[in-house]
């Protein structure tokens, strides 16, 4: 098939991967007009080889490490190649849900654009930064990606993670920019088709967890702070003293996605028993049950 959605994902965001499967097909008028596909951490060797090694994230140096709630990020530019450099692929990350058609977007005119995805920033400084967590790609234009070698210089100092991520090094002709509805940054209302719960700390499966991810770094201006921060992760692990995740702030996004997982459930397209070992590994959060059981179920899918 010429058009498939990626969701690239690793083990700790494995039950809003699948979740994220759903919605695409729940909320599309023409389910079998595409593909839906995982991308896994797990399958790419390549990522758990630099476990430990140091990389360059803007300007700075961090430890690459596969636990970390984001090591799937590299995998968002393997599509192109994963479809043999031909039609159109759509890639998201595993907390990014349908709301709208996602074929819409397969089949949205690109113009003379290779890839487009939207403003990662309002700020005028940062206009040319592309949020990579949702791309529409025209994989025949994108050959020149090659995800290993890009992947390798952020440790030789080649190249910058950060500026990887927001496209920084691809020709601005290639690039077009998307509605900010196709990514919307938790937020939801009549207008969002893809809705985006990219603020981790408030993730709504979750609430109450032990944070489990490597903060931005903030401190790097500030070299008292960041020296703290180095001991508090020596002396109390990577994630120590670093808190809980918290309620998400619109319960609506809440009931979005627990409405979505408990179709997962009565469809058999996600078990029981999948997400008892998710909480036992403290993937998802310990209430999870009971959240489900007071979660009026979503209207009626797209006809």
């Amino acid at each position: 098939m010429d058009k498939c959605v990626f969701v690239h994902t690793n083990e700790k965001q494995w039950l809003g991967a699948l979740v994220a499967e759903y919605s695409f097909r729940r909320n599309s008028t023409n389910p079998d007009a595409f593909d839906v596909r995982f991308i896994h951490t797990r399958d790419h060797p390549f990522l758990a080889a630099k476990e430990g090694q140091a990389f360059l994230r803007g300007g700075t140096t961090r430890v690459w490490r596969m636990d970390d709630l984001q090591s799937f990020t590299p995998l968002r530019f393997l599509p192109p190649k994963l479809m043999n450099w031909q039609g159109r692929a759509v890639v998201t990350d595993p907390d990014v849900f349908a709301v709208g058609d996602v074929n819409e977007l397969l089949d949205r005119d690109m113009g003379d654009t290779a890839v487009m995805g939207r403003h990662r920033s309002g700020k005028d400084d940062k206009q040319y930064q592309v949020a990579t967590s949702v791309l529409l790609m025209d994989c025949a234009r994108l050959k020149h990606w090659d995800v290993e070698r890009d992947f390798d210089q952020l440790f030789t100092r080649e190249k910058d993670y950060k500026e990887w991520m927001v496209l920084a090094y691809e020709d601005p002709a290639n690039i077009g920019y998307l509605e900010d509805c196709w990514n919307d940054f938790d937020h939801l209302d009549e207008n969002t088709r893809l809705i985006h719960n990219t603020k981790r700390k408030t993730q709504p499966w979750k609430t109450g967890l032990p944070v489990d991810y490597t903060p931005a770094d903030k401190f790097k201006d500030k070299p008292l702070l960041a020296s703290l921060n180095r001991l508090r992760a020596r002396v109390f692990g990577e994630y120590g003293l670093l808190g809980h995740y918290k309620a998400h702030p619109d319960r609506n996004q809440e009931a979005f996605f627990f409405g979505l997982l408990k179709e997962c459930i009565e469809t058999g397209h996600i078990s029981e028993d999948l997400v008892r070992d998710e909480i036992s590994r403290n993937h998802v959060r310990r209430d999870a049950f009971e959240v489900l059981d007071r979660t009026p179920s979503l209207a009626a899918r797209a006809a």
